[in-house]
């Protein structure tokens, strides 16, 4: 089975020691997505949507580079320093993906790096 890093300017850089995702064969693990703009690695500007809008953003950018779009997520971890943020995510969440939906999990936390108010990691299977 091959692996494959998959990279793109279209999304954050990482700013650890990881990728922004990993491919093994039809299945890509997507590193987690805090709302930083790429072009200036800056949180986005805005209230909680708007940066809940830009993590699907950067996921789905990661997505294409590998071959993929949201609609081929299977799986969705999303992290909240809020919970209450929660109907926040589902309804953009309706206008990103589309049935049926990949199964989720919703965290509350402490904190996310760079003072982010929600971050999202996800796992798609291309099955083409």
């Amino acid at each position: 089975m091959t692996r494959a890093i998959i990279r793109t300017d279209r999304a954050p850089q990482a700013i650890g020691t990881y990728s922004q995702a990993v491919k093994v064969g039809d299945t890509v693990y997507l590193s987690g997505q805090i709302p930083l703009v790429p072009e200036t690695m800056e949180l986005v500007e805005g209230d909680v949507e708007a940066q809940i809008r830009r993590v699907f953003d950067n996921l789905a950018a990661v997505a294409q580079a590998a071959g993929g779009s949201l609609d081929d997520l299977v799986k969705l971890n999303v992290f909240l320093t809020d919970l209450a943020d929660f109907p926040v995510v589902n309804r953009v969440m309706a206008e990103y993906l589309h049935e049926p939906y990949p199964a989720r999990a919703a965290v509350g936390v402490a904190a996310l790096p760079r003072g982010a108010a929600v971050e999202m990691d996800g796992i798609l299977f291309l099955d083409r």
